[in-house]
């Protein structure tokens, strides 16, 4: 089958490999339909995440027809229509029974590797590197489900891919980011980052309740979208003026109810601490740029929420850990617990109350991988969601 492999720093290449089998009682067969790259596919093209090997297959977002089924599975059979979310879990662990599925304690084979770097490992995850179980992803023609009962959902009949796709992960990543401020009526949210995560939280916040949404970035094309698809109520690029002038003008100088990092680790900014962020990364003193966070928490209003969840990978530098705790901050992060999201906003796309295509802005195909990756790392073309089809 051909899929796409990572053969090193922004090198990605549409290679044939071995098809792939049922291993485990649990496991199902897909016939990959539709796949997206993602932001954080851009972390393992630019060489920023550790334990890539050359020749592993990527992609965590992605749905098709299930081909083969292991005998364990009872709630799928050949021919059906699913959506698959990125973390793996087994359904029956601590963690998983407490609907805290990226942290699945059984799904990761690799969790040795975690723990040395993280303290405790979190849930195997497709395609991102053997830290996270070296599973391989669904940029493909085919991929191994493993947990099969647990993590896929069946599409309904007449919904086009396009529409449930992003149920895999970034649209319940951006409404866990929501999710995560205790959104009340009135609450101003300021979003940093108009990416694809960062358009889903801005969206979401509007869904739960919030009256006023910002949105931050540095591309024009990103800022119009949050204005014309995600309805924010102001935006602000970070390039033209101070983000945290601009909000205290905005918020009568009392900040942000809550702040949501969409951005993560390859942060960018205008000021000397980017300069700072980069040179130690470069020095391996540093494995992330936290630019985007430190803005947030020193922005949010007393006693106001952090919400997390742009990717981090490691080890961070100035942290204002004064200003999170002389100001009561509360911070909440993690990888996407996307089980536990999946068909309550299958539901509200069922009901008209969201579309998610509409952050797609490019359609190729699986062999024109390559050319989607150069073109959304580098913005080419306004390039916001890039969709490949097998």
């Amino acid at each position: 089958m051909k899929a796409v492999c990572w053969e090193g720093k922004k090198n990605v290449r549409v290679e044939e490999v071995p098809d792939p089998k049922i291993l485990n009682t649990q496991d199902v067969i897909l016939r990959v339909t539709s796949t997206a790259i993602c932001g954080s596919d851009l972390h393992l093209y630019n060489g920023f995440v550790p334990g890539m090997e050359r020749g592993d297959v990527v992609g965590h977002e992605f749905m098709g027809e299930v081909m083969e089924v292991g005998p364990a599975v009872r709630n799928l059979k050949t021919g059906d229509r699913v959506v698959v979310p990125f973390p793996i879990a087994c359904g029956e662990c601590a963690m998983c029974r407490q609907d805290l599925f990226s942290v699945c304690e059984n799904s990761n084979p690799n969790g040795w590797m975690a723990e040395k770097l993280w303290g405790h490992s979190p849930a195997g995850i497709f395609g991102y590197s053997h830290l996270l179980g070296g599973f391989a992803g669904g940029q493909a023609e085919y991929v191994r489900v493993p947990f099969a009962d647990v993590g896929p959902i069946k599409v309904p009949d007449g919904m086009p891919d396009e529409q449930a796709l992003f149920l895999s992960d970034i649209f319940p990543t951006g409404y866990m980011g929501a999710d995560m401020c205790n959104i009340k009526p009135g609450d101003v949210i300021a979003v940093w980052g108009a990416g694809p995560v960062g358009l889903f939280a801005m969206a979401s916040a509007y869904l739960l309740g919030a009256e006023r949404v910002i949105a931050i970035d540095r591309f024009p094309y990103r800022l119009q979208m949050a204005r014309e698809r995600a309805r924010v109520w102001e935006t602000i690029n970070y390039e033209e003026a101070s983000v945290l002038e601009r909000l205290n003008e905005l918020t009568g100088g009392r900040g942000p109810d809550a702040c949501i990092d969409a951005v993560g680790m390859e942060a960018h900014g205008p000021t000397a601490m980017y300069a700072y962020d980069r040179a130690k990364q470069a020095l391996m003193l540093e494995t992330d740029r936290p630019i985007a966070l430190r803005e947030a928490v020193q922005a949010c209003r007393n006693g106001g929420t952090v919400s997390v969840i742009g990717v981090y990978g490691g080890f961070i530098d100035k942290f204002p850990m004064g200003s999170l705790m002389n100001r009561s901050l509360t911070i909440r992060t993690g990888q996407c617990h996307v089980q536990r999201y999946m068909r309550p906003l299958l539901e509200r796309i069922q009901r008209g109350e969201i579309d998610p295509s509409f952050v797609i802005t490019h359609r190729l195909r699986l062999e024109d991988a390559p050319r989607g990756y150069d073109m959304f790392l580098h913005k080419r073309d306004n390039c916001e969601k890039v969709v490949l089809t097998t």
